[in-house]
């Protein structure tokens, strides 16, 4: 279901959200109870359904996700080979920038790439005021660079010289069997992108693109991104916990 801009009031800054994502705006919530809407609640861009429903609004807040601990985010960073300051890192699956802003926080340049042009607002609206929080969660911030835009058509722009060292995959996971057990936020969220059908096409592309390496986020016990590929090599290392693994798909040494 096409998500609405929702505003009592509408005025230049629902405009302008409604040129960039090409919703509908409506000044009042709907009685369908699915219906999702995108809304300024408390300054911050979200995504939620209506308050009657009960459920927190999604939104992307860089200071309160680097204040906290993040669980993986060490082997995150094992992942892509520690800490590399100045790495350039390709995001090509931002979702909510979670992992873009972690790889950030590792020293790295990171370009997000999202195609969901709702979840392009979120980020471009969390950078934003990411932008004008303390000292240490803007400097992260300012690492972190939004392309509204597919992943394969910036990849596809890119020339030699430009190639990023490590380009990073999150696909949508595949259903596990346990929606009930899924996160109100994922759901949503779920509800709100689909499915990452070319998540194998992405994956051969990210090959020929980056320099040193690919890294592919998983489910723990998920089959290995493009397994029914026979083009497709398979990762030669893996770094794996309990909730998540990271596929590796190195392509030459990383720098020291």
């Amino acid at each position: 279901m096409t998500p609405l801009i929702y505003s009592p009031k509408p005025g230049e800054r629902e405009q302008q959200l409604a040129v960039q994502t090409g919703l509908s705006i409506c000044n009042e919530w709907l009685s369908d109870q699915h219906q999702q809407y995108l809304f300024y609640h408390q300054d911050c861009l979200s995504v939620g359904l209506s308050p009657a429903q009960r459920e927190h609004p999604v939104c992307v807040d860089f200071a309160a996700l680097l204040g906290n601990r993040q669980r993986g985010k060490e082997l995150l960073l094992k992942a892509i080979g520690g800490r590399q300051p100045g790495m350039q890192i390709v995001d090509a699956t931002a979702g909510l920038g979670r992992d873009s802003a972690l790889l950030a926080s590792y020293g790295a340049q990171v370009t997000l790439c999202e195609r969901n042009p709702v979840v392009a607002a979120l980020l471009q609206d969390g950078l934003l005021r990411g932008e004008q929080s303390a000292p240490d969660i803007a400097e992260i911030v300012s690492r972190m660079t939004l392309i509204r835009d597919s992943a394969s058509h910036y990849l596809n722009s890119i020339n030699e010289q430009e190639k990023p060292g490590i380009i990073y995959l999150d696909p949508m996971f595949p259903e596990s069997g346990k929606s009930a057990l899924v996160k109100k936020e994922m759901r949503l969220f779920h509800d709100l992108v689909g499915k990452d059908d070319d998540a194998d096409e992405l994956l051969a592309l990210a090959l020929q693109k980056a320099e040193y390496r690919v890294v592919v986020k998983r489910p723990p016990k998920a089959p290995v991104l493009g397994e029914a590929r026979a083009d497709l090599p398979r990762p030669q290392l893996a770094v794996a916990g309990k909730a998540v693994r990271f596929d590796l798909y190195p392509l030459k040494a990383l720098p020291k």
